[in-house]
């Protein structure tokens, strides 16, 4: 369970430096540091080193072999560098573990960027590529925030520990114990959480059982991706303490809602939010903010592959389990893809509610901050915004409205995604390349693969 160390070195505030990281792994007992990054598909990657190799890892100088990771680079050029991001230093909150726990000390971890062996920036580095975007998005004055709201189920395992999908509870949203046997996990994930420096707005039961959410405030994309990736593992590790599995898979029970990752949204410049606009006509919404609007739906059909980049994620884009199908927008109604909620002045903001929480959020959040900074540039101007449940609506009324429809699968989101110099550009050569080639292996390999389901349907009655 979630342990304090000697000093508080988890204040998000603090500005970290190598001198006062290393006194404070020493004063704390902090054995080993976890040099953390993320593949092209978001799996977490690390390289941890003991207390000898402290000074090195904090210099930059731990290499590791890139071509065993995916999407990285050829085994011709791979050696690669760990860069740290000073103030991502953490001491994990549930202190040592294991057989020999009490004399292995604190573990840390630190984000890295990557670099190639001759100290240069590699291109095919997802945190690199949300940073590019972002300072493009600084040249235009602007800066994004980001809140994303990750949902996850909770299952059962079996007798050998293995995962399943068996849940341990009955609860739907918001309910309370005894249904939700989830409530004490949460608990401890939010302390976790609170412990690395999170700020936690809400933690509650969702609409399926065995699948919750925890919310966190909303901050600068870079920061927020990096988070992202410290939750999810936050949540499986508690989880796995807890004798449970945690997963962030969208779609895990056929006939229950799946799990996404809304995402809200806004650009602040030196002046303010720049989604907000005092006496605006449209209740308060700003050009930029309209026209940004307009760029996530222009490219939303493209994007889609990076937000939802797995075979199980168009499982829960379907109609009729709360997921949006859409790309349409409005004030209120949370049918269409993109919500703007009630609230206005600092806290105006888009609610982009497509995605899940398979993706890559480096990469997610990239391919929104393109695709709105394009709309911004070239002054998309969306549809009129939708009143009416999209969800309800027959394909006549949808084309009257000219509201098209998101891929009906990730084969047909990858097409759209190669046909979109934007996120093309955004994404850089390198990672379109092989985010591209990877997805489109999965995709090879489901659709030539006999599901159960085909086995039940064909198998005696042909």
């Amino acid at each position: 369970m979630p342990t304090q160390t000697k000093a508080a070195p988890n204040n998000v505030e603090s500005a970290w430096n190598r001198q006062s990281i290393l006194e404070h792994m020493k004063e704390n007992d902090v054995r080993f540091l976890r040099l953390q990054f993320t593949d092209i598909t978001g799996t977490n990657k690390n390289v941890e080193v003991p207390a000898s190799q402290f000074e090195k890892a904090l210099n930059g100088e731990i290499m590791f072999d890139g071509s065993s990771i995916e999407g990285f680079t050829r085994i011709e050029e791979s050696d690669m560098l760990l860069k740290p991001s000073l103030d991502s230093y953490r001491v994990d909150p549930w202190g040592s573990s294991g057989v020999h726990a009490a004399n292995h000390g604190q573990v840390a971890s630190i984000i890295c960027d990557v670099f190639t062996s001759g100290e240069v920036a590699f291109d095919g580095c997802p945190r690199g590529t949300l940073k590019k975007v972002a300072s493009q998005a600084a040249e235009m004055g602007y800066t994004m925030n980001c809140g994303p709201e990750a949902e996850f189920f909770l299952f059962q395992r079996g007798p050998d520990g293995e995962a399943t999908t068996n849940t341990h509870d009955s609860a739907g949203y918001f309910d309370l114990a005894p249904i939700d046997l989830g409530e004490e996990c949460r608990r401890e994930i939010v302390i976790a959480l609170e412990k690395l420096g999170f700020e936690i707005e809400a933690a509650h039961h969702e609409v399926a059982p065995g699948q919750h959410e925890i919310d966190f405030k909303y901050d600068d994309a870079l920061i927020t991706a990096d988070r992202l990736t410290m939750f999810r593992f936050v949540v499986r590790r508690v989880a796995r303490d807890m004798g449970l599995h945690a997963t962030f898979m969208p779609k895990p029970i056929f006939g229950q809602n799946g799990s996404g990752m809304h995402v809200h949204q806004s650009l602040f410049t030196e002046d303010g939010n720049a989604f907000y606009k005092e006496g605006a006509e449209e209740g308060g919404i700003s050009d930029t903010m309209r026209w940004y609007i307009g760029g996530l739906l222009s490219h939303a059909r493209a994007m889609v592959a990076i937000t939802n980049p797995t075979v199980n994620s168009y499982k829960r884009l379907v109609p009729g389990y709360e997921a949006p199908t859409h790309l349409a927008w409005s004030m209120r109604n949370r049918s269409p893809l993109i919500r703007v909620p009630d609230r206005r002045g600092v806290g105006t903001r888009a609610e982009l509610r497509m995605p899940d929480p398979s993706c890559n959020p480096y990469l997610a959040f990239a391919a929104m901050l393109a695709a709105g900074l394009d709309g911004i540039k070239n002054k998309i101007e969306p549809p009129a915004p939708v009143s009416g449940n999209v969800y309800r609506m027959s394909q006549r009324e949808r084309s009257r409205l000219k509201i098209k429809s998101l891929p009906g699968n990730l084969g047909e989101a990858l097409d759209a995604l190669e046909k979109d110099k934007v996120l093309k550009d955004a994404l850089g050569e390198h990672t379109f390349q092989q985010f591209i080639a990877a997805k489109r292996a999965e995709w090879q390999e489901y659709i030539a693969a006999v599901h159960p389901w085909e086995l039940d349907r064909y198998l005696t009655s042909m």
